[in-house]
């Protein structure tokens, strides 16, 4: 007997979603990333993208990723720590840290990566990591592999926060970790107030900053631009897989940290390094983020565009503030079933469910990019006014 076979066949949730038409997941797109696609030969609008700038189709990213793989090939095949650093990693690292404030960085293939090796190897096992309870998988998987001690905190509540920090002592390392704009909810951190108990007690403080740039700051610097505190933030955390269209990640830092980082972040050290052709498109989003601003601002217009329409439409939206609209359903069979009659309607959303949330806390995660015609938001906001309003969740 097959004793690992026999457990996982156990896990049949996919099957019985599939039996019952509504399984929302790994729908094969067969087009570019823009804001239509074609799925099973048909066009959907697609409202479900992390490419706040719509900078994935953008003809200098791709004609810079294409010159990076005729100058350098396909790949590097090994790690940065070994034969894997071109200088073009180089170069976008300096250019990053500039961006955000700060002095170095180092890039990693994923943003997931990122979280997970820094946040596993920075602080001690006498050291308190201190996080909030809705940030990022891969926050919270670095965690799981610190060795440090964990507090976690509610969701933005800065009373709770302080109750975690008064439990560590005082001459230990303090590393209060958060999402600057959290990836589901679409609300942002109070760093303000986050910045003031950290000092009140002895804290350092890294932000994620995956849903922030591009999106808030001067020219898409992100949460801590936004606030005026990135002198007081100690990491600052970014993907390259969002706004910057690209694939791979980095952390910012001052260079004592940064070194310590590249000699000891796993994720870093045993893993091969970003494609030329990935670094190369960052680098080109990067460029136009800088001189064009006009993709932030179209964002930001049809982002308080959206929030009213669903405001006005009685959707229960949180506390969003973002182009991450979060449209909150709370039945996970339903959620999967709008899902799925919003994709018959022409609308891509994707779904939010347990265990991703608490089951009373599933949503439809509606997107926006700067691309997005206001037409095309006419139309999703349109369709998902029938199918709310079929299934009694808005009057």
């Amino acid at each position: 007997m097959n004793l690992l076979r026999e457990k996982l066949a156990k896990y049949d949730a996919p099957q019985r979603a599939k039996a019952a038409g509504i399984y929302p997941y790994f729908r094969e797109i067969q087009s570019d990333q823009d804001t239509e696609v074609v799925i099973d030969g048909k066009k959907v609008l697609m409202f479900g993208s992390n490419a706040y700038l719509g900078l994935t189709n953008h003809p200098k990213v791709k004609e810079a990723a294409i010159e990076a793989i005729r100058k350098y090939g396909t790949g590097c095949a090994g790690s940065r720590f070994l034969n894997g650093t071109l200088d073009i990693h180089v170069a976008l690292e300096k250019r990053l840290a500039a961006f955000v404030g700060k002095e170095d960085a180092i890039s990693f293939s994923t943003g997931f990566q990122v979280n997970e090796g820094v946040i596993s190897c920075i602080t001690g096992r006498e050291d308190y990591i201190i996080w909030d309870e809705l940030n990022h998988a891969s926050i919270i998987e670095g965690i799981r592999l610190s060795y440090s001690r964990k507090l976690k905190y509610k969701h933005n509540d800065m009373a709770s926060l302080e109750r975690q920090l008064q439990k560590c002592e005082p001459d230990k390392v303090k590393l209060i970790v958060m999402d600057g704009v959290f990836s589901m909810e679409g609300d942002i951190a109070n760093l303000p107030e986050i910045i003031r108990l950290a000092k009140q007690y002895n804290a350092n403080v890294m932000v994620d900053e995956a849903h922030g740039i591009g999106v808030l700051g001067q020219c898409g610097r992100g949460t801590c631009d936004h606030f005026g505190v990135t002198s007081d933030v100690d990491l600052i955390m970014g993907t390259f897989s969002k706004s910057l269209a690209s694939l791979g990640g980095f952390i910012a830092s001052d260079h004592d940290t940064i070194n310590y980082l590249r000699h000891h972040a796993r994720t870093y050290i045993f893993s091969a390094s970003c494609t030329p052709a990935s670094v190369a498109a960052a680098n080109a989003a990067l460029d136009i983020m800088l001189t064009e601003p006009e993709h932030m601002e179209r964002l930001w217009e049809l982002t308080h565009y959206a929030l009213d329409g669903f405001r006005q439409m009685g959707c229960e939206i949180g506390h969003t503030s973002t182009p991450i609209i979060p449209l909150f359903i709370r039945d996970n069979d339903l959620t999967f079933l709008i899902v799925k009659e919003l994709f018959e309607a022409g609308v891509f959303v994707n779904p939010v469910v347990s265990p991703a949330v608490a089951s009373q806390d599933t949503l439809i995660r509606f997107s926006l990019m700067a691309t997005h015609t206001r037409a095309q938001l006419d139309y999703a906001l349109e369709a998902i006014r029938k199918v709310f309003k079929q299934h009694a969740l808005i009057p």
